[in-house]
């Protein structure tokens, strides 16, 4: 079993920065992708950022230019910094992985619990 957790989230004013923490552990897995997704009171989940296992990333066009994914192997962990936050960034913030067990060669794919981000103008 994968576990992710997410960290980092809280209440900030607009044009403030944040930096969010996903830190996976459990099963051995080869990771093919991790992203961040978040979802808005009375909205569907939407795609935030991806990155690869090659480091290619993907990003929104609401966020680009302001959000940055990234990981950091050694420590299992998914970033995403986010700079010059707007009101309508509040939301509930989750981790994603899409990876394939080694054992098993089981495609899995795990969401974090989620990390709710206020943005107030």
């Amino acid at each position: 079993q994968v576990r992710l957790v997410e960290s980092g989230g809280g209440l900030v004013q607009a044009g403030d920065s944040l930096r969010l923490s996903c830190e996976v552990s459990g099963r051995t897995l080869r990771i093919n992708a991790m992203g961040w997704y978040r979802q808005a009171p009375g909205k569907q989940r939407e795609l935030v950022a991806t990155i690869s296992s090659g480091g290619v990333t993907n990003y929104a066009e609401s966020v680009k230019g302001r959000f940055t994914i990234s990981r950091d192997n050694a420590k299992n962990t998914l970033y995403l910094q986010l700079n010059t936050l707007k009101p309508e960034d509040t939301a509930i913030y989750y981790c994603n992985l899409d990876g394939v067990s080694y054992g098993t060669a089981v495609s899995v794919v795990s969401w974090g619990q989620g990390t709710q981000v206020t943005v107030s103008s």
